[in-house]
């Protein structure tokens, strides 16, 4: 039985995986071959102090399974279209801020809300699926703000990806998470990469030092894919020796068909595979309805969902950690997958 009533949880197998696809034992899927949410969920299913933005295309705020988990501005909400509520240098910014067009006007995007699905679509709503940190239904899931920096699959600056950074650090986000990153191979040192990128090292560092949720974590968590070429390397910035780089893995354990990998990697999660449906990833999409996706941009939202429920358990009991700390717990936290690999 399912702990949450939304209809496509028993199609989310990277949360609870029993090894059946229609209710038969299914060679794709190997039972545990999941994050171990389940479990998790007795303990604690959210908490609306915790605000993750997803740095990716926009993601679509209205949606019928996020709306009640984004973040809002409340001063621009209930301003006036036009002037800067909050004076925060941003005009209209409520849900988030376009840094494609410099605008408050939000773009929707499959990508980022798909990405935005898994870490806190509502669960227990009736509608769609559930999200990792997504709440008991009762107005108690984690929150998520957008930061669109691709419009019409198309990205923005690196300058203008900085800025999407601060802005999240500004505002209340203690998790970024990153489902892009440069081509593959394009630098294989961390001292080549901040050579060539330093304005969005120095946004980084900005938001692992400035990010906070007071009392629970000094500094904020920076989340990113590895990337999808098969490649072993995994590509920038997510290899950056601060970041955490997050490879993926199908429903049965095994590296997926197209993930980078290699040093400068630190974690799996489940990303999908592409022999059916049912080995994808089930989350939210710009149609209202759901759909079913494969990769690392897909593998780092189960990460930044499972770093956004810790501390959202942490505020639960009263436990603050240091970042590295906190980190740290997030990266020892795992399975032994090495068996599974060919």
């Amino acid at each position: 039985e399912m702990p949450f009533d939304d209809p496509e949880l028993p199609w989310q197998w990277h949360y609870y995986n029993d090894g059946k696809v229609y209710g038969d034992v299914s060679s794709d899927h190997t039972t545990g071959a999941d994050i171990t949410l389940v479990p998790a969920w007795k303990y604690c299913t959210g908490d609306n102090r915790v605000i993750v933005a997803v740095i990716d295309g926009g993601v679509k705020y209205n949606h019928p399974d996020l709306a009640a988990n984004m973040w809002v501005n409340q001063a621009e909400a209930n301003g006036s279209m036009g002037i800067d509520d909050d004076m925060n240098g941003y005009v209209d910014d409520i849900y988030g801020y376009n840094f494609n067009d410099l605008s408050g006007n939000i773009t929707f995007d499959d990508h980022g809300t798909h990405v935005a699905g898994t870490i806190a679509a509502v669960s227990n709503n009736g509608i769609g699926v559930a999200g990792i940190a997504g709440g008991s239904g009762k107005g108690d899931g984690c929150r998520i703000m957008t930061c669109q920096i691709y419009k019409n699959g198309t990205a923005t600056s690196t300058y203008n990806i900085a800025i999407a950074i601060k802005y999240a650090a500004d505002n209340g986000a203690v998790i970024i998470n990153n489902s892009w990153q440069y081509a593959k191979g394009s630098y294989t040192s961390d001292s080549k990469f901040r050579q060539n990128y330093s304005v969005l090292m120095d946004a980084i560092e900005y938001f692992e030092s400035n990010a906070k949720l007071p009392g629970v974590i000094d500094g904020g968590i920076c989340i990113f894919a590895a990337g999808n070429d098969a490649y072993n390397v995994p590509s920038y910035p997510g290899a950056y020796y601060s970041n955490i780089c997050v490879t993926a893995f199908g429903p049965n354990f095994t590296a997926g068909s197209y993930t980078n990998y290699g040093a400068g990697a630190n974690i799996c999660a489940p990303g999908g595979e592409n022999t059916s449906w049912a080995t994808k990833i089930c989350s939210t999409s710009v149609s209202n309805e759901v759909a079913y996706e494969r990769g690392t941009s897909m593998a780092a939202p189960h990460v930044s969902g499972c770093a956004a429920l810790g501390l959202s358990y942490a505020l639960k009991i009263g436990k603050s950690f240091t970042r590295e700390e906190f980190q740290n717990l997030i990266l020892s936290s795992v399975h032994d997958i090495d068996q599974y690999q060919t």
